[in-house]
């Protein structure tokens, strides 16, 4: 879908003031580096782009709708072309280790200033698309742009603290925690601090309220369901899940593990090292767990909850046009008719209709044989093996038990990663399908 002038006409007046703010936000930033006088270069770069945003601006708020910048077409076509669960996770994975191999580089202030000038520049040239600002720009994901972006900087700033606290360790000295440590006291200074928080925050949540409508809608009816039906977004990982799990498992099971882990996270970390300050390199192997734990499984899930489910909860490009009469052939098979049929060319192993419970439990059990069989392996085996290969330094400081608990957890947690592989690659909808008992996974 094209963009119409009616739609130019409505997001050119918000384009002209976003291309503005970006403009005043790098023209101050341009003259506190020529204050410093250390960073002239920068001072000049972050001036030219100041200007270019300006005639960004000039240009949205011309007379000619027409002439309001947007990416060509041939960009929002090859990425609708390339958007997909796959890419989208293989992409968002190679994100996440590049940032954390090349942590040195992204922490740099510039760099940082950069890349956010890039990614909102960006934004800024898609919301010209017709598709795209209309899920960008609805009030219920208005907040999760700004969630993004606020984790964004939090995760850069404790990153940057973490980078400069691990030169000062290889160098022998303090961290900067223990060289700032001042201690102030509750009255007055954080409660003042807090107090002007309070103040800017309802500022702000009242000119939102002023300028973006409250996303209510009609009362609900049997029917008439809304397509999407999405959950609120902090239940959108959870909703995700179960496009690969059952309820018991997505909604049940996976939450209390988290919670379970939460609460024996302390009790399963021997590494005494990195309590009280940012470090990174004497926690790397916590620091990846949790931030693939944090960031791949659950703030990417949101992410493409939000804005790249869409109706019939089909995956939609970023610019692609939300049809719910898209139709998207799924021939997901489980595990034993894939094993039995399609591999053995033989039929499901089923018990005779006279056959007592016994029997037919039996029968269940040998149809399953392969999933029980991969799923033992994977949780009884597995653990072991890796105790005397790559963790067997875990296990000699951990002992058995909290070693069991831990390698569990952190494989329990892999299984979502992993059966949407599965999914995506060989159509795998349930490695164990037991529908006598409403047990599937």
């Amino acid at each position: 879908m094209h963009s119409s002038g009616f739609f130019l006409n409505d997001v050119a007046g918000f384009l002209g003031g976003y291309y503005t703010f970006l403009a005043i936000m790098n023209g101050i930033a341009a003259f506190l580096l020529w204050r410093k006088k250390d960073a002239p270069g920068w001072a000049l770069v972050w001036s030219v782009f100041a200007g270019v945003m300006m005639i960004l601006a000039s240009l949205a708020l011309s007379a000619s709708k027409s002439m309001v910048p947007a990416l060509p077409e041939a960009v929002r076509g090859l990425v609708n072309s390339l958007s997909g669960p796959v890419l989208y996770t293989l992409g968002t994975t190679a994100l996440f280790t590049g940032l954390f191999v090349f942590r040195k580089f992204f922490v740099q202030p510039m760099v940082a200033w950069s890349v956010l000038n890039f990614t909102l520049l960006l934004l800024g040239l898609s919301m010209a698309d017709e598709n795209f600002a209309a899920i960008v720009m609805k009030p219920d994901n208005v907040p999760i742009v700004g969630l993004v972006y606020l984790l964004a900087f939090f995760t850069w700033v404790a990153t940057k603290q973490a980078v400069v606290n691990d030169e000062r360790i290889k160098q022998g000295l303090p961290v900067v925690e223990k060289v700032n440590d001042e201690k102030v006291l509750v009255w007055p200074d954080l409660v003042y601090t807090e107090l002007i928080c309070m103040v800017g925050v309802s500022a702000l949540l009242l000119v939102w309220a002023l300028f973006l409508p409250a996303p209510l809608e009609e009362p609900a009816s049997s029917v008439k369901t809304p397509n999407p039906s999405k959950a609120p977004w902090y239940f959108l990982g959870l909703q995700e899940m179960l496009v690969y799990f059952d309820p018991w498992y997505a909604g049940v099971v996976l939450p209390s593990l988290v919670v379970f882990g939460l609460m024996a996270m302390p009790y399963l970390d021997f590494n005494k090292k990195g309590n009280g300050y940012y470090s990174i390199e004497e926690r790397k192997f916590s620091y990846l767990v949790y931030q693939f734990g944090f960031f791949e499984l659950w703030i990417t899930l949101i992410i493409l909850g939000t804005f790249l489910r869409g109706p019939n909860w089909n995956f939609f490009g970023p610019f692609e046009y939300w049809t719910p009469y898209k139709v998207e052939v799924l021939n997901n098979v489980d595990l034993p008719q894939m094993f039995w049929v399609q591999w053995l060319n033989q039929p499901l192993p089923r018990a005779p209709q006279d056959a007592g419970l016994l029997s037919q439990i039996g029968f269940i059990f040998l149809r399953e044989a392969p999933g029980l069989l991969i799923m033992g392996v994977y949780l009884v085996a597995l653990p072991p093996l890796m105790a005397v290969t790559i963790f067997r330094g875990f296990y000699a400081k951990m002992g058995f038990i909290r070693y069991m608990v831990m390698s569990n957890l952190m494989l329990l947690m892999l299984t979502l990663p992993l059966k949407m592989i599965l999914r995506w690659t060989v159509n795998l909808k349930y490695i164990i399908s037991i529908p006598e008992f409403s047990l599937n996974f």
